[in-house]
């Protein structure tokens, strides 16, 4: 996409762009829900080690495809070589419809439902008509996914500096929240009383509006279900990792940057996520009551709208925690979709470059930038803002996202077969190894919510189904004879 004149991005920048797509709104919620899913707090840090293990092994092997291409497209162009065209537009397709944009969606809401807390009137609707209600805090998400859109389009330079400054500081913040969490948690019993009765896993079951709760108890196959099937929304948290091999066309040596950008911006987060929970662990008890009159009472497993790092913030700066957090996950969304908004453009560029996208998306602007391709991404995450339908459709790609996971890693197997002589400036870090155990351990994931979560993971599975007939469409009417 780029000379290497123009190439400006480099391994300080792309290993932000790593970590902080990764980082958004999840980790200060999703402990809380896997916690009713499981009830165990050891448990609970296995599964975010795990969460890391996996992402890092992944990441580990997505370098060898990276420095074998380094192009424009990333994932995109890989499976493309491995699989052909086909298979590549059906990750596209996905990637478009609902992965890329649906995060977009709905990390700019939970960008606009933070600053409501600053802003009340945010909550407030503008419009409610039969089929659609509109508030104010949609309408803050549609604009702050149309300025980071501007912003880019403007230079490869303003997303870098926003990249840059939004994820340093929301590094910086929770690194001191971590840091105060543990060492003023770690002068109470509250991690040892955690740890009382640690492995012992139940599901919590909140009936009647909070009136009863019932806790059932989790064992043998049970409790392997539950832990596939919640580890899903440590997954999700830990996502979008691999965005920075949208943009390879404008790092700097691309063939070394990337692979390490990919291991540095996933340990980072890694590290990052398991403290946080420890942090959490050390000072808010396990259980509580969903009518407990402060963040103490209600515990982890009843944190209020599932906020557990607004109730941890609470317990180390009392009424002015829920602020600093409130401000501190505003900074972490915003510099989450910087990141995602820069990066997705790049892959339906290159879907376009190939005829399976918008003809237009294929052109650069003045600043060498697909802003095409930028707006276009704009408008449609825009419209999954007003739908309020992007929730769902995250539920929905999260299973479709580890399919393609598992068959871009299953390329490299494919590719080492089929392209022996391809120089590869990076191999896959323990092959054959590494890769098989990821696809293992992904694949079985993908299985158990097969079994366990059906519903949406067969509507992910439809999502990327229903590409296939469009692509015979696109390829029909490119090639009409």
């Amino acid at each position: 996409m780029a000379s290497e004149d123009k190439r400006s991005l480099g391994l300080l920048d792309a290993t932000l762009l790593v970590s902080g797509s990764m980082i958004g709104s999840g980790i200060f919620i999703v402990s809380t829900i896997m916690l009713r899913d499981i009830g165990s707090p050891a448990w609970l840090l296995v599964l975010w080690v795990l969460t890391g293990l996996i992402t890092i092994f992944a990441a580990l092997s997505y370098g060898e495809l990276a420095g074998m291409m380094p192009n424009a497209g990333g994932q995109y162009v890989y499976i493309q070589r491995a699989y052909g065209k086909m298979t590549s537009f059906l990750y596209g397709w996905t990637v478009f419809t609902v992965i890329q944009t649906g995060v977009i969606a709905a990390v700019a809401v939970a960008f606009a439902k933070y600053t409501a807390i600053f802003f009340p009137i945010l909550n407030e609707l503008v419009l409610k008509v039969s089929f659609l209600s509109i508030s104010w805090a949609q309408l803050l998400a549609i604009a702050s996914i149309i300025f980071l859109t501007y912003s880019n389009a403007r230079g490869v330079r303003n997303g870098k500096a926003v990249q840059f400054v939004f994820t340093f500081a929301k590094l910086f913040a929770l690194g001191a929240l971590i840091f105060l969490g543990i060492y003023i948690g770690l002068q109470t019993d509250v991690f040892w009383l955690n740890f009382a009765d640690a492995w012992k896993a139940s599901k919590t079951v909140v009936a009647n509006g909070g009136d009863k709760i019932f806790q059932i108890p989790l064992t043998g196959w049970a409790l392997v279900g539950a832990l596939g099937a919640t580890i899903i929304n440590s997954l999700f948290s830990a996502d979008a990792w691999n965005n920075v091999t949208f943009i390879a066309g404008e790092i700097k040596d691309p063939r070394k940057n990337i692979p390490k950008s990919l291991f540095f911006g996933t340990l980072i987060v890694t590290v990052i996520y398991v403290l946080a929970n420890v942090a959490y662990l050390a000072l808010l008890p396990v259980h509580g009551s969903p009518s407990g009159s402060s963040p103490i009472d209600q515990g982890m497993l009843f944190a209020s709208n599932d906020r557990v790092g607004a109730s941890a913030a609470y317990v180390i700066f009392g009424d002015a925690g829920i602020l600093l957090m409130a401000g501190l996950i505003m900074v972490s969304t915003f510099g989450c979709n910087n990141g995602l908004v820069l990066a997705g453009s790049r892959l339906f560029y290159a879907m376009s470059k190939d005829g399976l996208f918008f003809k237009g998306a294929a052109q650069l602007n003045q600043k060498e930038v697909p802003a095409r391709a930028l707006w276009i991404q704009c408008l449609w995450a825009c419209i999954l803002c007003l739908s309020g339908k992007y929730g769902d459709l995250l539920t929905y790609s999260t299973f479709a996202s580890l399919l393609f996971y598992i068959i871009t890693i299953y390329g490299i197997f494919r590719l080492r077969k089929l392209e022996p002589d391809t120089p590869r400036p990076y191999k896959a870090w323990g092959y054959p190894f590494i890769p098989a155990l990821y696809i293992i351990l992904t694949l079985a994931i993908c299985i158990d919510l097969l079994i366990y979560d059906f519903r949406n993971a067969g509507m992910g599975l439809f999502i990327v189904l229903l590409g296939i007939p469009i692509f015979y469409l696109i390829e029909a009417k490119r090639k009409p004879n």
